[in-house]
């Protein structure tokens, strides 16, 4: 009798992942390796909400800068007019109640006019995004169970779809298990990638910093930092770098083709993303032998 019930929820489970597998409208990659066939996954990736708001203020900077001017400037002569037309004496009565109220305007209609000139005065540098100089990467361990490769491969499409991620390369146990997007191309010119050296990434104060602190690292504009030199396989235009420990276990490296281009809340979904990995990952990683 648990015979049967274990071999009909196996069934079902089968079934259900196989079904959402199969659904349209969903991302297709080709797996290859030296052990196993040319294998085609598809899934489903979620994509994290946007602040529609601040997207809209981005893309009118050059409207909303001035628009405390414009709001002082309208308090300022709708104050003035108001007064000229209610009979009041032009001279301010402290005794009088309509005279404050009238100087409390004025005062913030003046700090508004402020704030837009301090705002009008800030010219923040440009940051435009940069087309990656490398090569299209696709090298995945498909050692590992379907399980794992797919939860890979939603991470990959996640972030690449939502967030200006154009490399991802995750090291889990000693062993890079993906590769994917651009990445610089080997110095023979042969338009191959250069591969992960994951023991002198290992040794580096980069991964060593983040391993013991064990808390996300950003670089927000990568080429300030002096461990860029430990990076060799991102494209040498790489714009930000983030750092996602997995774990005691390993860490996911994720490449962006705009300076400061990854948000907050892109860091916080980040960061979820990488404790699902590693979740997954300690499932299956120690009983393969990763090429």
């Amino acid at each position: 009798m648990e015979t049967g019930t274990a071999l009909r929820l196996h069934f079902t489970l089968n079934t259900h992942i196989l079904n959402r597998i199969s659904k349209p409208k969903t991302s297709s990659f080709t797996l290859s390796s030296s052990s196993s066939p040319s294998t085609v996954y598809s899934f489903r990736s979620p994509k994290p909400k946007r602040d529609f708001l601040a997207d809209w203020v981005s893309q009118n900077d050059d409207v909303v800068r001035p628009l405390p001017i414009y709001v002082g400037t309208a308090s300022l002569f709708a104050v003035l007019f108001n007064r000229a037309i209610s009979g009041i004496a032009p001279v301010a009565d402290a005794g009088s109640s309509q005279s404050r109220a009238d100087l409390l305007t004025l005062g913030l209609a003046v700090t508004n006019i402020l704030a837009g000139l301090v705002w009008l005065s800030i010219k923040p540098k440009s940051i435009t995004v940069v087309n990656p100089q490398g090569v299209e990467c696709k090298k995945l361990c498909t050692d590992l169970p379907d399980v794992a490769l797919t939860e890979l491969l939603w991470a990959w499409e996640s972030l690449s779809d939502v967030t200006c991620c154009r490399s991802l390369v995750i090291v889990y146990e000693s062993s890079c298990v993906l590769q994917f997007g651009f990445a610089a191309e080997s110095s023979a010119g042969n338009g191959e990638a250069v591969s992960v050296d994951t023991d002198k990434l290992m040794q580096g104060s980069v991964f060593q910093g983040v391993m013991k602190s064990g808390t996300q690292s950003y670089l927000a504009n990568l080429s300030l930092y002096p461990g860029k030199s430990e990076l060799p396989f991102l494209p040498s235009n790489t714009q930000a770098v983030i750092l996602q420990p997995l774990g005691d276990n390993g860490i996911a490296i994720i490449g962006g083709d705009t300076i400061r281009g990854f948000t907050t809340s892109d860091q916080a979904w980040i960061t979820f993303i990488g404790e699902k990995l590693d979740s997954t990952l300690a499932k299956y990683v120690k009983q393969q032998t990763l090429t």
